[in-house]
């Protein structure tokens, strides 16, 4: 694609990344959810490596990013490629961005032998679900994702 690159994302990008994610945020309605800082990320992303991210520019700006990290499949015993994040900004959708960021975490997936890549998806955001679908990805009916955060998680940390 034309004037459209993907780089990996450095250190000095930590500021962008936050702003990404609170883009992404307010898309999602969950702008207060936001919590993390850029000192967290940095330390979190690029000196722990909890995650990798990509980012995509279009004519040398910023548009994209992807933040997305390992699991493992116990089933396929190999590891799986999980997509936290993907976000192209607004303005920038619907000129194949987000399918070329998707076909190069794909790619990616297959170059590290990974059995499987997978994501989430609000159920409401049906711009995302068209879009995903149209890539050939389907639900996962029959599973329901459950998460223990905040007091929850301290409160099970306990026991």
């Amino acid at each position: 694609m034309k004037n459209f690159q993907i780089r990996i994302a450095e250190e000095k990008d930590t500021a962008l990344i936050l702003d990404f994610i609170r883009q992404l945020a307010v898309y999602e309605k969950m702008l207060d959810e936001v919590v993390t800082t850029e000192e967290e990320l940095r330390t979190n992303l690029f000196q722990r490596k909890h995650a990798e991210i990509i980012i995509g520019e279009y004519n040398g700006e910023p548009v994209a990013f992807a933040l997305y990290f390992h699991n493992f499949s116990t089933f396929l015993g190999k590891p799986g490629l999980y997509l936290e994040d993907l976000f192209v900004k607004p303005e920038m959708r619907g000129m194949g961005f987000g399918k070329v960021m998707l076909a190069y975490l794909a790619n990616l997936a297959v170059k590290r032998n990974c059995g499987r890549m997978e994501w989430n998806v609000l159920r409401w955001n049906k711009p995302a679900i068209d879009f995903y679908a149209k890539q050939g990805a389907v639900p996962m009916d029959g599973w329901c994702t459950y998460r223990l955060a905040n007091n929850a998680l301290n409160e099970m940390a306990k026991k």
